[in-house]
């Protein structure tokens, strides 16, 4: 197995976690289920159970998709669990919010604001 796979586990609790692993998915989901990651999220939330997984040939693809998707809520990542790209996509909306290049031009007015820093910083 040359590439990753992201997975998603649902908790006792009902949350999610969003894992990454290069083993196979089913390896990593045993860790979780014998308690042999330590400190994990999922320690204290057994049983869990597998309700999505998706390979990637290429781990920095993986990489990315795990992050993407544990910053979505959780109406996002049910919708594309349930392969219901219709309510994803507006689920990705910002209500309120336009899209650069969709209707407002961006505006560089700053007035007294700081310049943009980098985190950490």
């Amino acid at each position: 197995m040359q590439g990753a796979s992201i997975y998603i586990l649902r908790c006792a609790d009902g949350s999610y976690y969003t894992g990454l692993t290069r083993r196979t998915v089913d390896e990593r989901v045993s860790e979780h289920a014998q308690k042999l990651i330590k400190g994990c999220y999922t320690e204290s939330r057994l049983p869990v159970a597998l309700v999505f997984s998706e390979y990637y040939e290429r781990t920095d693809e993986a990489v990315a998709a795990e992050r993407r998707i544990k910053g979505w809520s959780r109406a996002k990542k049910e919708a594309m669990m349930r392969g219901d790209f219709a309510s994803l996509s507006a689920l990705a909306k910002r209500k309120g919010k336009s899209k650069l290049g969709e209707s407002d031009p961006p505006s560089f007015e700053m007035g007294s604001a700081s310049p943009p820093r980098d985190e950490g910083s």
